[in-house]
C-alpha cells in the first residue's frame, strides 16, 4: 500500500493536514534536539523528508523505511540520505547504536508496536532519547467532533484528488481512529522500558508527542 502512495506521498500529507505537517516536523526536531556528529535513527522515514532537519543540524541521521517504494522514491529526491530497509520489529542495527530514535505518523502502522518500541530501545544508548509523533485524540470535545467527521466524511475525496492510492487513506482514517489515546501510548512507551515518559499535544491532540529516555546503567549492588 505504502509502495503505492509513494510518488506523492509528501504532497498527499500536506494538502491532507492542511498545511500542519511542517509545523509536527519542526517540533519533532525540537524534541529530539539533534547535535552535530549524533547519530539519530528516523524510524519509518517514508521518502526521507523527515530526515532533512537532522542532516541539517549535522546529526548523522539514517532513514530508515520497510516499504521499498518509499526508499527508491526518497533515493530520487535525497540522494545524499543513506536511506535503509528495515522492519520496525527486527531492526538491522547493533545495540545501542543511537543517541536518539524517532518515528513519526509510522508507529500505528506497525503489526506489534510495543515490539517495535523495545527494539528502539535496545537501539538507543544509555541516557539516549525516544520522540514519538503520532496522531492521537482531540482533548476539546467539539474538535474532537469536527476532527472524527473530516477522517470518515472530507479526508477520502480529498485524498482521491491528490494521491495515487486513495483506498489507502480510507485505511488512514480507521487507523487513527482505533490508535490509542495519548496516556494509553504513554503506559506502552513505560512497558518496554523507557523511562521519564512525557507527551505533548500539538493542535489540540490531533497529534501528541510523546518523549522518553533510556535509563543509564546502575551498577549492581554488593
Amino acid at each position: 500500500m505504502f509502495d503505492d502512495v509513494a510518488a506523492k506521498y509528501d504532497l498527499a500529507n500536506d494538502v491532507l493536514s492542511l498545511g500542519q505537517t511542517r509545523l509536527w516536523r519542526r517540533a519533532v526536531a525540537q524534541a529530539v534536539g539533534a547535535l552535530p556528529g549524533q547519530r539519530v535513527l528516523d524510524l519509518g522515514a517514508g521518502t526521507g523528508t523527515s530526515s532533512l532537519p537532522f542532516a541539517a543540524a549535522g546529526a548523522r541521521v539514517v532513514p530508515c523505511d520497510f516499504s521499498l517504494g518509499m526508499l527508491r522514491e526518497g533515493k530520487r529526491k535525497h540522494p545524499e540520505l543513506p536511506l535503509t530497509a528495515g522492519d520496525a520489529t527486527r531492526l538491522p542495527f547493533a545495540d545501542e547504536s543511537f543517541d536518539a530514535v524517532t518515528i513519526s505518523f509510522a508507529l500505528r502502522n506497525v503489526n506489534g508496536y510495543e515490539d517495535a518500541l523495545a527494539e528502539m530501545l535496545r537501539v538507543t544508548r544509555p541516557g539516549g532519547r525516544l520522540v514519538v509523533c503520532e496522531f492521537s485524540s482531540p482533548t476539546f470535545g467539539p474538535l474532537r467532533t469536527v476532527y472524527n467527521e473530516y477522517l470518515m466524511r472530507a479526508l477520502p475525496p480529498v485524498a482521491r484528488s491528490v494521491s495515487s492510492n486513495p483506498d489507502a487513506y480510507v485505511y488512514l482514517a480507521e487507523s487513527i481512529r482505533a490508535w490509542p489515546d495519548q496516556a494509553r501510548l504513554a503506559r506502552a512507551v513505560q512497558r518496554v522500558g523507557w523511562g521519564e515518559v512525557a507527551w505533548r499535544n500539538l493542535t489540540g491532540g490531533i497529534v501528541a508527542l510523546h518523549r522518553g529516555t533510556k535509563p543509564q546503567y546502575r551498577a549492581p549492588s554488593s
